[in-house]
């Protein structure tokens, strides 16, 4: 069992960065892939960014070049830097972990149904 507890949102301008934070509980996070995923009003959750056991990380097109996933397996944490925001960025982001596998390609890990645990969310804002 891992237990996400997600912080780090709020309201920005656009331009304005912000960094999310994930805390996992448990032993095990360094062997989990995580991801990040976002729901805006009205829309379908969706992927943000995912980093692997390995490292390798993987990021939606539309974050690309301005978001960053990192993790400290030390602090059983991983973070999203987000910098150059724009209203489009907002909605309520969710940290989810699963178990990782060598033979998995980049595809799972965008996919919301794949993974196991998931946070509680936090919500970012960007007004413009």
């Amino acid at each position: 069992q891992v237990q996400l507890v997600e912080s780090g949102g709020g309201l920005v301008q656009a331009g304005d960065s912000l960094r999310l934070s994930c805390a996992a509980s448990g032993r095990t996070f360094s062997s989990y892939a995580m991801g990040w995923f976002r729901q805006a009003p009205g829309k379908e959750r969706e992927f943000v960014a995912a980093i692997r056991v390995s490292g390798t990380t993987y990021y939606a097109d539309s974050v690309k070049g301005r978001f960053t996933i990192s993790r400290e397996n030390a602090k059983n944490t991983v973070y999203l830097q987000m910098n150059s925001l724009k209203p489009e960025d907002t909605a309520v982001y969710y940290c989810a972990a699963d178990l990782d596998r060598i033979y998995r390609g980049s595809d799972y890990f965008t996919r919301v149904g794949e993974y196991d645990y998931w946070g509680q969310g936090t919500q970012v804002t960007v007004s413009s």
